[in-house]
């Protein structure tokens, strides 16, 4: 029988939670200004499911974003949308909430634990304390920032939330005279946490090891008394299977066909838990990308692998003599082993994976801060080491204040990280830095060379530096290597065009749209570029092909209805003109078009009043303002 005295005065649930909130309200309070980074962007500003809550439920699984396959996390994320839009206040007010929550469960998670009868005769007295203390230093822990502050790595945070609400079912289902809803919002949450995210697949088995080691006392009294329960939560793996099938590939990061990518990626791994380990302790330097690399021979990572094989071995040891740290042990490498096994072909440590699996350090600490050095002493230190830890979090979402400062700061401390480079050279082309982002491509090329992507940007970046030839030269270096990639030939084919060769450049974009029949893109380039060389008729059946799947496009509504006047067909072209002003309402240039047209087509009143409307968004704009002057003229107005 498990005991569970009613805590006096003010050692409370409550109290406890309050505590846990006010800490990471502290330790998280510059983190609402946070923008979009990194992976945020395809996952949140462009991802137009989640402009619906119903279509949220539906995420997509093209271009391996983090919501393919996660139809929870996705349809958080519409409910932020809906919120505050592409504002990321309230996507970083829900994070917050959500690692509050968690932290709130894992200090219920603890002190029930500490309260059965295998811990409760040494814990029990203590266990708000040693439970509370545990708690909030995994929330206040710098290792999760990137969890919290990130946006879309919510998906490990919410995951989090979901696998300990199922642990906390779990022993709450097992009290004498539990209601049977405690089993039904176990299976619940677990259902919850794989279509949040992928490593909830090891929850079952956590549970199975928790009623093993705290409940049942070994694994055959745990199937014999709850079988049906422990079947029901593995039952949840087939809705996982599911949505993992339909999930696409991610892009390609990971590769389950090659043995030589299991076999380097998994010997990269020593060296990330090596590293968790010491950022459990010691968190500096905190990296948001640590870049891709290899390790080819087993020599190379001899040191961890002899830490982590030790670890190992101890945990299995103790999980047959000391079952309760074998459980700790269990909990610290079970939550890993999903992402430190399977062969990812892009990020090989990865700060966020340790959310769940920090949880058991911060429990170690706590226990042995409280329990071993004594009641106020062991506070004393543990509230030290939190406000410390709170500190560190703090100036840690000081470095996501702006994308550049943040991939400043990460390729100062990984000067080798050919990623990050291209990424900070991204951030400095967007702000317009073009000579900065020049620099950064080239050298993220000579750290490694010959990446597609990479040479697409700096072409990109020659192109708006006027320098149309070296941005040819690096389109056509970009498919000799990859001769089918669509994004090259199609920028090839701009740039061609921009250099003056419009035949070439038309025929670079008609082999680009055969390769990729869907690009909105690309059709969009080669349908101007047949209007610009003169050809009206094929630019008029490209504009009308891409409006089929786009009728939204301001930008291609407006082209249509310039080429459909020059095909004489001038009320269809208004019609156009006026979807595209509807569609931006704010855009001087395209009001001013649809003046244009208007008074050609005769009807100048109406024409003014758009050549009007123009010159009160932007009452600089002398085109607008001489239109409007001819127009009353012609209308006989003073």
């Amino acid at each position: 029988m498990r005991t569970d005295p009613q805590p006096p005065g003010w050692r409370t649930p409550l109290f406890a939670a309050l505590v846990i909130a006010a800490a990471a309200l502290v330790a998280y309070h510059n983190s609402f200004a946070v923008p979009f980074v990194f992976d945020d962007e395809p996952a949140i500003l462009s991802n137009l499911s989640i402009r619906s809550l119903w279509r949220a439920w539906s995420p997509p699984v093209n271009g391996g974003i983090t919501v393919a396959g996660r139809p929870v996390l996705n349809f958080t994320l519409a409910v932020n949308y809906a919120i505050s839009g592409t504002d990321p206040w309230s996507y970083h007010a829900l994070n917050l909430l959500i690692h509050i929550a968690t932290g709130v469960v894992l200090f219920g998670v603890v002190r029930r634990t500490l309260l059965q009868p295998v811990l409760a005769p040494r814990f029990g007295p203590h266990a708000f304390e040693i439970a509370l203390l545990g708690a909030a230093l995994w929330t206040v822990h710098p290792l999760q920032t990137e969890s919290v502050t990130y946006v879309v790595q919510r998906a490990e945070s919410l995951m989090g939330l979901f696998f300990l609400l199922t642990l906390w079912c779990f022993i709450r289902a097992c009290e004498p005279g539990a209601p049977l809803r405690w089993r039904w919002w176990g299976i619940a949450s677990c259902l919850a946490g794989m279509a949040t995210k992928e490593v909830m697949a090891v929850a079952p088995l956590i549970v199975l090891l928790y009623d093993r080691t705290f409940v049942a006392g070994s694994f055959r009294a745990a199937w014999r008394e709850r079988r049906g329960l422990h079947l029901a939560l593995a039952a949840t793996w087939l809705l996982l299977g599911w949505l993992v099938l339909g999930s696409g590939d991610r892009g390609g990061s990971f590769d389950l066909g090659d043995p030589r990518t299991w076999w380097r990626y998994d010997l990269t791994q020593f060296v990330a838990v090596v590293r968790y380990l010491r950022l459990a302790v010691w968190p500096h330097p905190l990296v948001i990308d640590y870049g891709t690399f290899w390790i080819e021979r087993l020599p190379a990572i001899l040191p961890h692998l002899v830490i982590v094989a030790a670890l190992l071995t101890a945990t299995v040891v103790a999980l047959v003599r000391w079952p309760v740290w074998g459980f700790l042990g269990s909990w610290f490498f079970v939550i890993l082993a999903p992402s430190s096994v399977l062969p990812g072909t892009v990020q090989m440590i990865v700060e966020h994976r340790m959310y769940l699996p920090l949880a058991a350090l911060a429990v170690i600490a706590a226990t042995a801060g409280y329990g071993y050095l004594g009641g106020k002493k062991g506070v004393a230190i543990l509230s030290a080491v939190a406000l410390a830890l709170t500190a560190v979090t703090v100036r840690r979402n000081q470095d996501y204040a702006s994308t550049i400062g943040l991939f400043e700061d990460t390729v100062a401390k990984r000067p080798g990280n050919a990623r990050a480079m291209a990424l900070l050279a991204d951030y400095y082309h967007r702000a317009g830095q073009l000579e900065k982002a020049r620099q950064w491509l080239e050298r993220s090329l000579e750290v490694q060379p010959g990446v597609v992507p990479v040479l697409n940007n700096l072409g990109n970046v020659w192109q708006e530096l006027g320098e149309a030839g070296k941005a040819v030269g690096c389109f056509q270096q970009a498919l000799a290597l990859k001769p089918r990639d669509t994004a090259a030939r199609n920028n090839l084919g701009n740039a061609l065009i921009l250099s003056g060769e419009v035949r070439q450049g038309i025929a670079e974009l008609e082999t680009a749209l055969r390769l990729a029949p869907d690009s909105a893109e690309t059709r969009l380039n080669l349908a101007n570029a047949l209007a610009q060389s003169g050809r009206m008729s094929e630019a008029a059946e490209h504009f009308a092909a891409l409006l089929k799947r786009q009728p939204d496009n301001p930008e291609a509504q407006a082209s249509y209805g310039r080429v459909l006047e020059a095909l004489g067909r001038r009320t269809e072209a208004i019609a156009h003109l006026e979807t595209a002003v509807g569609l931006r309402p704010e855009d001087a240039d395209l009001r001013n078009r649809l003046g244009a047209t208007l008074g050609r087509a005769g009807r100048v009143r109406e024409a003014l009043a758009q050549f009007e409307e123009a010159l009160r968004l932007n009452p600089a704009h002398e085109e607008a303002r001489q239109n409007a002057a001819r127009a009353r003229r012609m209308l006989g107005d003073n």
